[in-house]
C-alpha cells in the first residue's frame, strides 16, 4: 500500500471508528461486536505507525473514550486518565517491547518486569478522597474531562465510603457486572418486553450514567481498584496493589506479578483456559511495565501509555478485506463460492478464506471484491463472513458474478428446481473426482494420517490412482520416486493407507461422498439396514421410512446406489477393505441427542461424539427443543446461547465426563 492508498484507508477508519466509539462511548449502544471495533482500531494503529507523518492529533488513536454525557456535571482529572493500544499476538508484543525498550536507559534494560491484571469489561473510574471520606466518584470521559457519578458509586458496595487516611487521595479503577446478574437483568428485560443489554459492559455503563441513583443500586455493581495516584512511597505498580487492599479497597486476587514477558505470556494463555471459571467477563489482560519510574519516563503517546498494553484474547471476530471471490467445484458437482481474504486472525487461527455458499449469500451480505468485512468462524470452526463494512468503500469495489459454465471441465452448470446452488452435471469432471478424494481419506471418513490434498493431487497427477479404491493398491515403490519423496515418507505413507482397511460402515458409508449424506445419516443407515448388502437391495420407501431422513435424502440415497458405476466402485472395495457394523456397548444414553459447542480439554470433539455413539446417543448439529444436552467446553459459540434462551441443559466437560463414564 502506498502512501496516497494508506491516507485514504486511515481517513475511512477514523471516520468509521468514531461512530462506533461515539454509540459504544457515549450512547452505550453497539452496531458492530468489541471484536471487530478492536480490529479496525488495531488495523488504524499499524498503518499509523507504518506513515508516522498522516498522524493527526484528532486520530482515535490519540483519543480516550468519548464526550462526557451534558446531564452529568463535569469533574476535570488533576491527570489525564488514558487507555491502552492493543496487542493480539506475540509478535504484538515483541513490537511493543521493542518500541518502548530502546527508551530505557542500558543499565535498567535488563531488569524490566511486568504486573500482569485481567482485563475486565467493565467501565473506568476515578475515586477522590479528602481526609478519608469519599468526595467525588467520575467517568474517565474524554480522558481530561469525566462526569460526575458519585452518587451511583455510593451504591455500590466495593467501593469504600471511608478509609483510614489523612489529605487526599486518588483512586482508579473498574465498574462491572457479574455474569449472573446480567443474566437476571436480561431476564427482566425480556418479561418487560424491553430489549435485551448486548454484554455486561453496556448494564455496567448504562446502571452509573442515568440520574437516578436507586437504577445502579438495584443492579448490584462490583468494582476493582487498580492505580494509585498519590505518592505513598511505591515503587512498582504492584506495590500499589498492595496499598490499595491494605487502605480497604477490592483488589483482584488473580493479577500476577511477572519477571518476564515469557510469564505474561503463560498468565494470558492460562486465563484464555480458565475465563469461564470467572463471575465476570474478561477479554484480555493489562501488561503494565512494573518498576514506576521507569513507566513515568516512558511517557506517553496519543491516548496510551508506552509502558502499558492491553493483550487481548484471541478474537471472535474480525474485520479484513476481501481479495478475490472464487468459485470451488464440490464432490457433489456443487459450485461453492469462496473470498480469499487478507489474512487475519480469529480466535488465534490465521484464515485466509471464506464459504459465501451461494450466490443468494452474497446478495444478502451486499458483498463486493475488495470490501471490507467483519469475519466470525461459525459454529466455532468454519470461517464466515458476518458483515460488511460498505462506509470504507474507496469505489474501486467489483461486483461478482457466478460463472455459467464448470471452472474445471467447462460443462454448461445447472440449477435443479428447489435449489439455491448452481452444478456441474458432468460425473467425470476432474475437480469433482479431487475433491471426492478428499472426502474419502478425511478424518471423519477413512482418516488416512498424512494423505493430505497436495499428495493426493501429486497422485491424481502422476495417474497412480484413478479412483479410491486405487490407494490400497499402492506400494512403497510406486510413491518413494516421486519428486521430494523420501524413503522413510513413502513408506509412512503406504502404513498409514494399510493400517485403515478396516472401517465401520456408518464411516465407509460416509466416504463414498453421496450428496446430502452427513456423518449422522450415515450413522442412521447403519443403524437402519446393519450391512452394505442390504443397503444396495433397499428400495426408497425403505430409505425414506427411516427417521431424520426426508424425501430428498430419500431419493440421493436410492438414485446413488442405483447407478451400476457407483456399485462397481463399492464392490472393488469391498474386495479391499473389511466394513464393521456400527456397535452400541450399551444404551445408556438412548434416546438422547446431543450438542457440542467449544473446545474440550480431555478430549477432542470427534472422541467424544464416539463416545456419545458407543452408549447409543444422537448427534445434532443444531439447538432445538429435541436437544437433551449441549456439552459446552472452552470459548463456546452461540450454541450455548441458544440453550439458554430455550432452557436445553448445559453440561460443562466435567458433567459430562460424570454422564459417560
Amino acid at each position: 500500500m502506498d502512501k496516497k492508498e494508506a491516507k485514504q484507508r486511515i481517513e475511512k477508519l477514523r471516520e468509521t471508528i468514531n461512530h462506533h466509539r461515539y454509540l459504544y462511548h457515549v450512547l452505550d449502544k453497539q452496531e458492530i461486536s468489541d471484536s471487530a471495533l478492536d480490529s479496525l482500531k488495531k488495523e488504524l494503529f499499524d498503518l499509523e505507525q507504518q506513515f508516522p507523518d498522516l498522524i493527526t492529533a484528532d486520530s482515535p488513536t490519540q483519543r480516550v473514550g468519548g464526550k462526557p454525557l451534558k446531564e452529568f456535571k463535569k469533574i476535570k482529572h488533576l491527570q489525564r486518565m488514558l487507555s491502552f493500544n492493543d496487542a493480539f499476538s506475540k509478535a504484538d508484543m515483541q513490537d511493543w517491547y521493542e518500541r518502548f525498550v530502546k527508551l530505557v536507559p542500558e543499565n535498567q534494560k535488563n531488569s524490566i518486569d511486568y504486573y500482569a491484571e485481567l482485563k475486565i469489561d467493565g467501565l473506568a473510574i476515578e475515586l477522590i478522597y479528602k481526609d478519608g471520606f469519599l468526595q467525588t466518584g467520575s467517568t474517565r470521559g474524554d480522558g481530561n474531562v469525566g462526569e460526575d457519578i458519585t452518587q451511583n458509586l455510593k451504591t455500590v458496595e466495593a467501593i469504600p465510603l471511608k478509609i483510614d487516611f489523612k489529605g487526599d487521595l486518588i483512586v482508579r479503577g473498574e465498574v462491572f457486572i457479574s455474569k449472573k446478574e446480567f443474566e437476571r437483568i436480561n431476564k427482566e428485560q425480556k418479561e418487560k418486553g424491553l430489549p435485551v443489554y448486548a454484554n455486561p459492559r453496556n448494564i455496567a455503563a448504562g446502571s452509573v450514567r442515568q440520574l437516578d441513583p436507586k437504577v445502579a443500586s438495584s443492579r448490584k455493581l462490583d468494582s476493582y481498584a487498580y492505580e494509585l495516584l498519590t505518592d505513598m512511597g511505591q515503587k512498582n505498580h504492584e506495590d500499589k496493589h498492595k496499598i490499595l487492599k491494605d487502605l480497604g479497597f477490592k483488589t483482584n486476587k488473580n493479577n500476577k506479578y511477572c519477571k518476564n514477558l515469557e510469564e505474561v505470556l503463560e498468565f494470558r494463555e492460562r486465563w484464555i483456559k480458565e475465563r469461564e471459571k470467572l463471575d465476570y467477563e474478561i477479554d484480555g489482560v493489562v501488561v503494565l511495565v512494573n518498576n514506576n519510574e521507569i513507566f513515568e519516563k516512558l511517557g506517553v503517546v496519543g491516548k496510551a501509555p508506552r509502558g502499558g498494553i492491553a493483550y487481548k484474547f484471541p478474537q471472535a471476530e474480525a474485520t479484513t478485506k476481501v481479495l478475490d471471490i472464487t468459485v470451488q467445484v464440490g464432490r457433489t458437482g456443487a459450485m461453492t463460492p469462496v473470498a480469499i481474504l487478507e489474512p487475519v486472525q480469529v480466535t488465534g487461527i490465521t484464515i485466509t478464506r471464506a464459504t459465501l455458499h451461494n450466490e443468494d449469500e452474497i446478495e444478502r451480505l451486499g458483498l463486493k471484491i475488495g470490501d471490507t468485512v467483519i469475519v466470525g468462524r461459525a459454529g466455532d470452526v468454519i470461517p464466515d463472513i458476518m458483515k460488511v463494512l460498505p462506509e470504507l468503500r474507496t469505489g474501486k469495489e467489483k461486483n461478482f458474478k457466478m460463472p455459467e459454465k464448470c471452472p474445471s471441465c467447462q460443462t454448461k452448470l445447472i440449477k435443479s428446481e428447489g435449489e439455491v446452488l448452481l452444478r456441474c452435471p458432468n460425473k467425470n469432471c476432474f475437480a469433482q473426482k479431487r475433491r471426492g478424494f478428499y472426502h474419502f481419506v478425511s478424518r471423519t471418513a477413512f482418516n488416512m494420517d498424512g494423505l493430505g490434498p497436495k499428495i493426493i493431487d501429486r497422485l491424481l497427477d502422476e495417474g497412480l490412482v484413478q479412483d479410491p479404491s486405487d490407494l490400497f493398491d499402492l506400494k512403497e515403490g510406486d510413491v518413494k520416486n516421486l519428486e521430494r519423496f523420501a524413503e522413510k515418507s513413502a513408506e509412512n505413507l503406504i502404513k498409514s493407507i494399510q493400517e485403515k482397511k478396516e472401517i465401520t460402515l456408518a464411516k465407509f458409508i460416509y466416504a463414498l461422498g453421496i450428496r446430502n449424506i452427513g456423518e449422522e445419516t450415515s450413522i442412521d443407515l447403519a443403524k437402519r439396514f446393519g450391512s452394505i448388502d442390504k443397503i444396495k437391495k433397499a428400495k426408497l420407501e425403505d430409505f425414506d421410512s427411516i427417521l431424520d431422513v426426508g424425501p430428498v435424502v430419500a431419493k440421493s440415497v436410492y438414485e446413488w446406489f442405483g447407478d451400476k458405476e457407483n456399485i462397481k466402485f463399492v464392490e472393488r472395495l469391498e474386495k479391499k477393505v473389511k466394513i464393521q457394523n456400527l456397535k452400541i456397548k450399551n444404551q445408556k444414553l438412548g434416546g438422547m441427542s446431543f450438542v457440542l459447542t467449544g473446545t474440550l480439554e480431555t478430549m477432542s470433539r470427534d472422541e467424544a461424539k464416539a463416545k456419545i455413539r458407543e452408549l447409543g446417543g444422537d448427534i445434532s448439529e443444531s439447538v432445538s427443543s429435541k436437544t437433551s444436552y449441549v456439552v459446552v467446553g472452552l470459548e463456546p459459540g452461540s450454541k450455548a446461547e441458544k440453550a439458554k434462551k430455550i432452557s436445553v441443559k448445559i453440561l460443562d466437560e466435567k458433567q459430562f465426563l460424570y454422564l459417560i463414564k
